[in-house]
């Protein structure tokens, strides 16, 4: 896979940490840094600056000791809000705005946001121009495949883009309607990536090395975006990355690694937040890292009883102990 470059930034490899709200947070973009993404993208931040003074919104922002290229992704459906809020995440330190409109979720649709946006290729349009006149870095964007079925409108929407600026296209292989549901339309993502010379991301699915090769030979896209597979297996990208590089597979993390690399990433959502909103916070992100482990469904239940950084700690380590005295082999996919 040769290098990929975003505006003047050349990333280390062509694997993308999705930005997923909820999840990508600082902790998380810094542990799937040091695993091997070459870009992480921030949580979705609304276009509406009236509501940043929020602690939620505020933990979205960028922060001291984000990696870099710091890239921030905004969503909204206001061509003049967009563009204010792309300009003030640059004033606060952001290196590339994403715009989003792929979120398929109805919270967002529902505000004309989103991949509600693919529905009015106009407003598309002003939108991308209005972002990309306002800041003087990089602009990428994430579209899927249409709003359904019927309404597949990927290619049009790329050249759009190309023509307002954007620099990069990430595209997830299905339509708003689809949600997560089905097989990702690889199909159409190559067809996207031949109507167009910026590079083309393709997003969906990609949960192994082998589904990231075949993926990228289906599409001839120039990189990948990976979300949901990176959370509790964060080492998913230096194995990825690994494989495209050399054809062979990296063994499985051992137990000992995975139980380190939880505790630390533990550590870091309690600093982040604090102890009441990082406890609850930690509960999801713990139940990813052990669903494939035996005892993990029980374990998950006692767990998200827990109410202190503490207990959490103690009640992981406990988790561990018994099964490296069990087993110390590699964590299955």
């Amino acid at each position: 896979m040769s290098a990929l470059n975003i505006g003047p930034y050349t990333l280390p490899n062509s694997l993308i940490l999705a930005p997923m709200a909820g999840v990508t947070d600082q902790p998380f973009r810094r542990l799937c840094t040091r695993m091997g993404a070459g870009l992480v993208v921030s949580e979705m931040v609304t276009s509406d600056v009236r509501l940043w003074n929020t602690r939620k919104s505020s933990l979205r922002m960028m922060h001291d000791g984000d990696p870099e290229p710091r890239s921030v992704q905004i969503a909204g459906g206001d061509p003049e809000m967009l563009a204010e809020a792309a300009r003030r995440n640059v004033d606060m330190g952001a290196q590339i705005i994403d715009i989003n409109m792929g979120c398929p979720a109805k919270k967002v649709c529902n505000k004309a946001a989103g991949s509600a946006l693919l529905k009015d290729e106009v407003l598309v349009r002003e939108i991308l121009q209005a972002v990309v006149a306002a800041v003087n870095v990089p602009v990428t964007l994430k579209i899927r495949t249409g709003w359904d079925r019927d309404n597949k409108n990927g290619i049009g929407v790329a050249k759009i883009a190309e023509d307002a600026g954007i620099v990069a296209l990430a595209v997830h292989g299905r339509t708003r309607a689809d949600l997560y549901r089905g097989e990702a339309e690889y199909d159409t993502i190559a067809a996207i990536k031949q109507a167009v010379s910026i590079p083309v991301l393709a997003n969906g699915d990609i949960d192994s090395p082998d589904k990231a090769k075949a993926v990228l030979l289906a599409t001839g896209a120039d990189g990948l975006l990976i979300g949901r597979a990176a959370q509790g297996r964060p080492w998913i990208f230096r194995e990825i990355e690994h494989y495209l590089r050399t054809g062979e597979y990296l063994p499985a993390p051992s137990l000992l690694e995975v139980e380190h690399i939880l505790l630390e990433h533990l550590a870091a959502l309690h600093a982040f937040y604090g102890e009441v909103m990082g406890v609850r916070i930690a509960r999801k992100h713990v139940s990813w890292y052990l669903a494939t482990l035996p005892g993990a469904n029980e374990f998950r239940a006692q767990f998200n009883r827990l109410g202190c950084t503490d207990a959490q700690y103690t009640t992981v380590r406990e988790f561990f102990s018994e099964r490296h005295n069990n087993n110390g082999e590699g964590v299955a996919a």
